[in-house]
């Protein structure tokens, strides 16, 4: 590791000829890395710290060229690295990237404003307006969510952030008729297949753990909520003298991708009074395909919709769509106005105007709207439903192969892109040897370095997800992952 080096000059550290020349630098070693990615293992079996091992106690007193840091990325970094955009990594949930979404990030980084208040970037707050009316069209929103309709979207950094931000907007929607000494009796409900962030988001906003719900779900109905089992755990709060608050749907659980009634939560939503938000954090992406949309029916009855366009929409980390039916319920509770960000202006408090520090947690944000419109602009709605597509028919293949495998069971339908599945017990009452089976078979394939999955537990089962989405997976991937798959399971001993 270079440990000299002649000192350079930071307050230059914008010139434009030193930033073109390291820019391309940067975009040639990444070229690189995406032309190699498939030969990486997806997952690197390096032990903790040895990383750290490789890194000098303090940071260098001179700075040094930008060939020998990429340098040192090459060798120390990325070996290091489990690579989320390999073609073969079909963990937790795709994380996707994209030549637009790399040329978004580096328009919104490379201009580097600060677009907390319209006035502090008009074209970014109106562009962010644009471009979430947009996503709310492709999905078959419904217009209440649309600023075209009263309502109104923002793009945050993730769903937890959403969460917290529309639980404060209920939460403050309720205490306003009972007082602050009623957020003691605010119940929050969501299904055993919801995603943590719901709890944590609760707690943050000061709702009591006791006050928190997870409702059974069952393979009867797919693992997704039934109304009748929230309608019963609802109103034995309220006779207990709780107060119902808010209810999570979900369109595409992170364990099953399984889905909620929308319809069905929203019409009990309403009749108790509760905010209705429905999660489609993944599966969000999919919604732009006709065939999916009945998915979200029922979603006018809800307060909020989020998806991530991060997880399965091309659109570089980090990128949330949060719509609200209300934004004075969201900004009421979120909003600041200190003096010093008051908008000195003709226009300032004009009707219409939107300062999206008052839509999230944080003053300070990125141009993200830049990235997604990069997105939207560059392949626009039809080569997104084909791309998405194009996963989907990738999934069902793996499917099928392991239905046609005895040796192997589908634990949850198919219903976008994720696969879950396991060996299957040969006889009565081995259901622990069969867990210890499938996490060997498990660790099989993530240590052979060929794929990367990850698991899931339902029902006392362990199960294995495969999240088919990768900007760079095709076919061919998803085919010699099933040869892996068959491989190793000969390996760990379950029987042809």
């Amino acid at each position: 590791m270079a440990t000299g080096g002649a000192p350079f000059d930071a307050l230059s550290s914008l010139d434009p000829e030193t930033f073109a020349g390291e820019s391309r630098a940067v975009i040639n070693f990444l070229a690189d890395y995406y032309r190699d990615v498939d030969t990486y293992p997806v997952q690197p079996q390096d032990l903790p710290g040895c990383l750290r091992a490789l890194l000098p106690d303090a940071p260098p007193e001179n700075g040094e060229p930008i060939d020998v840091i990429l340098e040192e990325v090459r060798t120390h970094i990325v070996p290091a690295l489990t690579n989320w955009q390999s073609p073969k990594f079909f963990g937790y949930f795709p994380m996707n990237a994209s030549t637009a979404g790399f040329a978004g990030e580096m328009l919104s980084t490379g201009l580097n404003i600060v677009p907390f208040m319209r006035v502090a970037s008009p074209a970014a707050t109106e562009l962010e307006s644009a471009v979430v009316d947009w996503m709310g069209k492709l999905m078959g929103l419904p217009d209440r969510f649309l600023f075209s309709g009263g309502g109104g979207g923002v793009l945050h950094g993730s769903t937890c952030e959403a969460v917290v931000c529309t639980l404060a907007a209920a939460r403050d929607r309720a205490l306003s008729r009972l007082g602050h000494e009623g957020i003691l009796r605010l119940v929050v409900y969501a299904s055993d297949q919801s995603h943590c962030t719901f709890q944590k988001g609760a707690r943050i906003v000061g709702i009591p753990r006791s006050n928190f719900r997870v409702i059974p779900t069952s393979a009867s109905s797919g693992y997704g909520l039934t109304s009748d089992s929230v309608r019963d755990a609802v109103e034995a709060d309220v006779a207990s003298g709780l107060v119902p608050l808010y209810l999570c749907a979900t369109v595409g659980t992170t364990g099953l991708g399984a889905v909620d009634p929308v319809r069905d939560l929203g019409e009990l939503a309403r009749r108790h009074g509760m905010w209705l938000h429905v999660d489609a954090a993944y599966a969000g992406s999919a919604l732009i395909c006709p065939e999916f949309q009945h998915h979200i029916d029922g979603a006018e009855l809800a307060d909020s919709v989020s998806m991530n366009p991060h997880k399965w929409f091309l659109t570089n980390m980090d990128c949330c769509c949060l719509w609200v039916a209300s934004p004075a319920a969201l900004t009421s509770a979120l909003s600041t106005n200190p003096e010093y960000l008051s908008n000195v202006t003709e226009e300032s408090a004009g009707a219409g105007v939107v300062d999206y520090k008052d839509w999230q947690i944080a003053l300070s944000r990125p141009f993200r709207a830049m990235k997604l419109w990069v997105v939207l602009r560059r392949y626009g709605g039809a080569g997104m439903r084909a791309y998405v597509r194009r996963h989907v028919e990738m999934a069902k293949w793996f499917e099928q192969a392991l239905e046609a495998d005895g040796r192997f069971e589908v634990v949850a339908p198919t219903r976008f892109s994720l696969v879950t599945f396991r060996l299957r017990p040969r006889h009565e009452g081995d259901d622990d040897a069969v867990d210890a089976l499938n996490r060997r078979l498990l660790v099989a394939v993530n240590a052979s370095g060929r794929a990367f999955m990850t698991h899931f537990v339902v029902d006392g089962k362990f199960v294995i997800r495969m999240a088919v989405g990768g900007a760079m997976t095709e076919m061919r991937h998803v085919q010699d992952t099933w040869e892996l798959v068959r491989e190793k399971a000969r390996e760990v001993g379950a029987l042809p």
